[in-house]
């Protein structure tokens, strides 16, 4: 663990006390993994950006159909799962949309909000599911409940190897949803499964790097989601 630290926070063992070197230090440092961050997401933009964006097209045309969106996620991805939610809950101006509201501009048109839920949240559900049944099924058992033919499943992953994405990915296979899987590394054992839509992998052995890549690739789904679905006439939503 000491050695991961130093690799990541080299300043914290350096054998001086002159702040103006550890100061340098820490700017290096910063800078490296900004570009180390810059370079794998234009890595992955370069690898996946056509697939992004026809996973985000047929992401509106479910919610166009009354879908409605299912993200999940272990730890830190639970975390990205619910606030990948929460992006397609909350209306934001749109592309179109100029000036400052309060400022006395135009304010333009908004994106719609869409219904979207983090499976994670619930943790009454989350922890009846675990003590009672096994953590493999926390997210399987409320997609075989609420998921439908028109939903979306998107399951976050550092390693692609949770057992439970993996069981919840079968899950809203079997039901019709449209899956989606976000993963680091080689992709895992979610890269194995038939039952992944779309699989977006991260090319990073780094969880820092790979989670700071899956918030930026579930950005540009909502964006281009929520793009695609402001020119759909509300009476069809």
């Amino acid at each position: 663990m000491s050695d991961d630290l130093e690799a990541l926070y080299p300043f914290l063992y350096a054998d001086t006390g002159d702040l103006t070197t550890v100061l340098d230090q820490v700017r290096a440092s910063t800078v490296a993994k900004a570009a180390e961050i810059g370079e794998l997401r234009r890595a992955v933009a370069a690898r996946d950006g056509a697939r992004i964006e026809a996973c985000a097209r047929e992401m509106a045309a479910r919610f166009a159909a009354g879908g409605r969106l299912f993200a999940f996620g272990n730890g830190g991805s639970a975390t990205d799962a619910a606030q990948l939610a929460t992006l397609f809950l909350a209306p934001v101006a749109g592309a179109g949309g100029g000036g400052d509201p309060g400022g006395g501009g135009t304010r333009g048109e908004e994106y719609p909000p869409l219904p979207a839920f983090g499976l994670a949240n619930d943790t009454s559900v989350v922890t009846a599911l675990c003590n009672d049944v096994g953590v493999d099924v926390v997210f399987a058992r409320p997609l075989a409940a609420f998921g439908g033919r028109d939903d979306i499943a998107v399951g976050l992953s550092t390693s692609g190897n949770s057992d439970n994405l993996l069981r919840a990915f079968d899950e809203a296979s079997r039901r019709g949803m449209l899956t989606i899987g976000l993963a680091g590394y080689d992709g895992g054992r979610m890269a194995e499964l038939d039952s992944i839509d779309y699989l977006f992998v991260v090319p990073s052995s780094s969880v820092h790097r790979i989670q700071e890549a899956q918030t930026t690739i579930y950005q540009v789904l909502w964006e281009l989601t929520a793009e695609e679905m402001s020119h759909v006439p509300r009476h069809t939503r």
